[in-house]
């Protein structure tokens, strides 16, 4: 079974041409996926020109490997940040998804756009963390979240308790990242070598510009912004399947390896088995997946498969906003946890405010200069550590794979490489740089293969 992922395998978007030569624009946006191609979008409407630089293809990272839930219910999360961050950000937090989901809406009526798009509630579903659940269902109420409490769904297994938010939504991301792509300016298969504070210098052509927005993933420029200190990244697995009984809402289990769901026009996706980038030496995900499906939907049939990324920061909150105190003109969206979708439009609308000199109410929860409190700083330490220890350990590559390549270590900061058998990739534990079989880079923030000639920073 091929990991492709029902988006990309059902849609296909039109090649477009890299940079040729030298161009000046007033903003540059680094990377054409969700995030990159909205903040193009919105910015056109307010009358900016700029271009998107993609390294390889439209689509062609994290938008195409998501689940494609649109909505402000990210897990248990709201009653952590009244507790860490206050009522005040927790509530601009809230709103400012709820703000993402009408957006959406918005944009794909004023422009006819077909993508499969279906209001519909969001669950969190719980069996062993119902008190947990609870609580979140009592902070979403005091921020003015119309939630409800209820015992009863859709699914084949008995839950403890459920959390629904009404009016959330689902869609194709890339019938809808097609259609919206088409309305601005964008240079594949152009990747960026250097960022500068004019602009940015590309294996095609330099582009100078008076705004630079990071919407890459992760962000590869390590100083300033230390981002590699304040992320680390996770995947997880999907399996796709014919023939389950679909599903309304959209659905994440809170308890550990429980699953997220959603109906894709006649597949169930079946979601979950997440670990961190480059600690899964055993495999299995997609297996466990299928005793899933064969338990709950025995006369389901596997369709399609495949694996996401996230950058997980280290409070909870994506980075949006400004990249540094020292770049006032760089730009930056990222860490988006695994709500990109939501996430995506949130980071354009606060971008194209910001580039544009008007205020955006909901900026100050997500901003990178944040104070990202006491937890969150003891997780820096950790996360510190945690590089500390990978960087001075043997490396624990079987025998076999150490041969295929010319060095262990990552080409990013030189933490050695873990060997995933499920996906069969090379993956760095301290950033989530992930590199294929042959030693080539597939997600950053690494900028180098691993193969001879690839080299060590």
């Amino acid at each position: 079974m091929q990991k492709k992922s029902y988006w990309n395998e059902t849609v296909s978007i039109p090649a477009r041409n890299p940079l040729a030569g030298d161009i000046s624009i007033d903003t540059v946006i680094i990377g054409g996926g969700m995030a990159g191609i909205l903040t193009a979008f919105l910015l056109k409407k307010k009358g900016r020109e700029c271009i998107v630089l993609e390294a390889e293809r439209i689509g062609g990272g994290q938008t195409g490997c998501t689940t494609a839930k649109v909505t402000s219910q990210h897990n248990l999360i709201y009653a952590d940040l009244i507790k860490t961050k206050g009522e005040v950000l927790a509530r601009q937090y809230a709103q400012a998804n709820e703000a993402a989901i009408r957006e959406y809406e918005s944009v794909i009526r004023q422009n006819k756009i077909d993508c499969d798009w279906k209001e519909c509630p969001a669950y969190l579903y719980a069996d062993r963390k119902k008190t947990e659940l609870h609580n979140e269902y009592m902070a979403a109420l005091h921020l003015g979240i119309p939630a409800r409490w209820t015992e009863d769904t859709e699914l084949p297994f008995r839950v403890e308790g459920a959390l629904r938010f009404d009016a959330q939504a689902r869609f194709h991301p890339i019938k809808f990242l097609k259609a919206v792509s088409d309305e601005v300016t964008v240079f594949e298969n152009t990747k960026v070598i250097k960022v500068t504070d004019n602009g940015v210098e590309t294996d095609k052509g330099n582009v100078q510009a008076a705004n630079i927005v990071f919407a890459c993933h992760y962000p590869f420029v390590n100083i300033p912004g230390y981002y590699f200190m304040r992320m680390y990244q996770k995947r997880s697995y999907v399996l796709a399947v014919k023939g389950a009984p679909p599903l309304n809402g959209v659905y994440l289990g809170v308890d550990q390896d429980s699953l997220s769901l959603r109906t894709a026009g006649e597949l169930l996706l079946i979601g979950g088995e997440g670990h961190r980038t480059g600690e899964d030496t055993c495999g299995g995900q997609y297996g466990k997946l299928k005793s899933a499906a064969a338990r709950w939907w025995p006369d389901s049939k596997e369709a399609y498969r495949w694996s996401a990324q996230d950058c997980m920061t280290l409070d909870k909150v994506p980075y949006i906003g400004r990249y540094s105190r020292r770049k006032q003109n760089w730009f930056v969206a990222t860490g988006f946890q695994k709500w990109g979708m939501t996430s995506s439009m949130v980071s354009a609308m606060i971008l194209s405010d910001m580039i544009t000199g008007e205020k955006n109410r909901h900026e100050e929860v997500f901003s990178p200069q944040r104070h990202i409190g006491q937890v969150a700083a003891g997780n820096v330490c950790k996360e510190s550590g945690h590089t500390a220890v990978t960087l001075t350990k043997p490396s624990g590559l079987p025998e076999d794979k150490k041969e295929k390549v010319r060095t262990t270590r990552c080409s990013h900061l030189g933490c050695h490489l873990s060997w995933n058998p499920e996906e069969k990739t090379y993956e760095c534990p301290c950033h989530g740089s992930r590199f294929d079989c042959r030693g080539r880079v597939i997600d950053g923030p690494a900028q180098k293969d691993i193969t001879a000639g690839g080299g060590d920073e």
